[in-house]
């Protein structure tokens, strides 16, 4: 039963991350993005297992992007952008236990930098055909500040509000 509850938990993460990003699909593919189910990388503060539901949700969005040709980044953000959430969702979890009034907030910072450098290299190579520095640092920064705005402040916000829910806490740190 407790893998069962494991499983189902980890599928409505991942059904949860894919449905924001398809339905803000406008905001969420794209040299300027704001992908708000990137809010979830933080879900790893209330335990480790919670990483393959961001991981997976992640992968879904990229590919039910990369078929629709919502995604402009292709199947290089199925693996490079799938691989970079992961990594950042390790790290999060990482630094969960690091507080400030009582908040993660240096769990947000993975998400932030990790995507910056991998999505914006991504958007590098797609916008200006190869590596350029000049595109990559502009990339880079306005995927941060999309990211900041998912992370830093919607992640934190989510945060706040399961951790005020004991259920919902209970459900997740499961």
């Amino acid at each position: 039963m407790k893998k069962t509850n494991y499983m189902a938990n980890q599928a409505m993460i991942a059904a949860i991350y894919t449905a924001l990003s398809v339905c803000l699909s406008a905001v969420s593919y794209g040299p300027v993005q704001i992908r708000i189910s990137e809010a979830m990388t933080l879900l790893p503060v209330f335990g480790i297992h919670n990483i393959w539901g961001v991981t997976i949700g992640c992968f879904m969005t990229n590919l039910i992007g990369f078929f629709t040709g919502a995604n402009i980044l292709g199947g290089l953000d199925m693996i490079f952008g799938t691989a970079a959430t992961f990594a950042a969702a390790l790290m999060s979890y990482a630094v969960r236990n690091i507080r400030f009034k009582n908040m993660p907030v240096l769990s947000a910072i993975p998400p932030i930098a990790v995507n910056a450098v991998v999505i914006g290299w991504e958007l590098c190579i797609v916008v200006a055909g190869g590596f350029n520095s000049v595109v990559f640092m502009a990339q880079a920064v306005a995927v941060a500040a999309g990211q900041f705005l998912s992370c830093m402040v919607a992640g934190l916000l989510m945060v706040r509000i399961i951790e005020n829910n004991k259920e919902l806490k209970q459900r997740l740190s499961k």
